[in-house]
């Protein structure tokens, strides 16, 4: 994404979950942390116009050795008109072997469990990791392991403050079973 995009991808990301205005927030707190990186996110284009965007910030695992700077991967959004097209599919691919050069070990993410282990990921709590609210489901706190990622990583994730401000950790009101 170019920086004169931000305003465009933040309104298609908000229409791609309904104009959820937490969306346009979240975003807004990102771009204004450190947990933002130009270089993290990335568009799509159909027709000459941005057609779809993924986001990935930095956070970091409390890993038991030490504190481990990771990424997270979201907001993901396509314009609605073009859902179903593979736009989201391509961005997700694409981007995670762009993300193979970097230093970052892992990619963590609240995610619909049948959409995104087509790519790789999976359950955090399989593989060690805490996710940061009890409010992400199991089966959404997701996981993918790039090629910095060691065995000894492993603990409990630890989001940006933008995440919590703008209340977009798991699931308000649906308490998943204990």
């Amino acid at each position: 994404m170019l920086p004169h995009e931000f305003s465009e991808v933040r309104d298609l990301a908000a229409a791609a979950f309904g104009d959820d205005p937490q969306i346009s927030r979240l975003f807004d707190l990102l771009k204004a942390s450190w947990a933002w990186d130009d270089d993290l996110s990335f568009v799509a284009e159909y027709a000459g116009e941005i057609a779809g965007q993924v986001l990935y910030t930095h956070a970091f695992l409390d890993a038991d050795r030490s504190l481990v700077g990771v990424l997270v991967l979201g907001p993901l959004a396509v314009r609605p008109d073009l859902h179903r097209r593979g736009v989201g599919t391509q961005l997700v691919t694409e981007t995670l072997t762009r993300l193979q050069e970097r230093a970052e070990p892992l990619v963590f993410l609240e995610g619909h469990p049948g959409y995104y282990p087509r790519f790789g990921f999976e359950r955090g709590r399989d593989l060690g990791f805490t996710a940061p609210s009890t409010r992400i489901p199991d089966d959404a706190f997701m996981v993918y392991r790039l090629p910095g990622y060691r065995p000894w990583m492993r603990g409990r994730l630890v989001y940006p403050d933008p995440f919590w401000r703008a209340d977009a950790v798991g699931l308000r009101g649906q308490m998943p079973p204990q």
